[in-house]
């Protein structure tokens, strides 16, 4: 799997946030408590979700199953004029990403190991210390194996 590489432009983000580790995952509640919030957040540049990891700069080089991080559940809006009461803002800077098409269960977690362990040891690049992070559009469809999302990595050359 090749992914493009894209800069991305800065985004202004709404939606709630959890700490969470990949022992204790959290995100099923988190997104079940932003859905029935969505429709609140009335300056949306577009129907897509976004799923957001902020992880400590040393998270993979001195990686375990215990290492805490935050997840997102945001949309993208135009700005934050209008912040519905519990939900918090949050600035996505620009930067380089290597931009996955993914197909398949949001569970399987394949798809990560053979971005880091594969793909990335063999690129041009490295991790950078900027969110991870999902575009659930469309075609997304929870816990489906016909499920499509775009998984964007952020990195820098080496």
């Amino acid at each position: 799997m090749t992914p493009r590489i894209e800069t991305t432009t800065e985004k202004k983000l709404i939606g709630k946030r959890l700490t969470m580790s990949f022992v204790n995952f959290k995100t099923g509640e988190l997104w079940q408590s932003f859905m029935p919030r969505r429709k609140d957040i009335t300056s949306n540049l577009a129907n897509d979700l976004i799923s957001l990891a902020v992880y400590k700069p040393t998270h993979f080089s001195d990686f375990k199953p215990t290492n805490e991080f935050e997840r997102w559940a945001t949309v993208e809006v135009a700005d934050f004029d209008n912040v519905p009461k519990d939900m918090e803002t949050f600035v996505l800077p620009s930067g380089l990403y290597a931009v996955f098409d993914y197909k398949g269960l949001n569970t399987d977690n394949s798809i990560f190991q053979y971005i880091l362990e594969t793909w990335l040891p063999n690129s041009d690049y490295v991790l950078d210390d900027r969110p991870h992070f999902e575009v659930l559009g469309d075609k997304y469809k929870n816990n489906d194996p016909t499920s499509e999302e775009e998984i964007w990595i952020p990195i820098k050359t080496k």
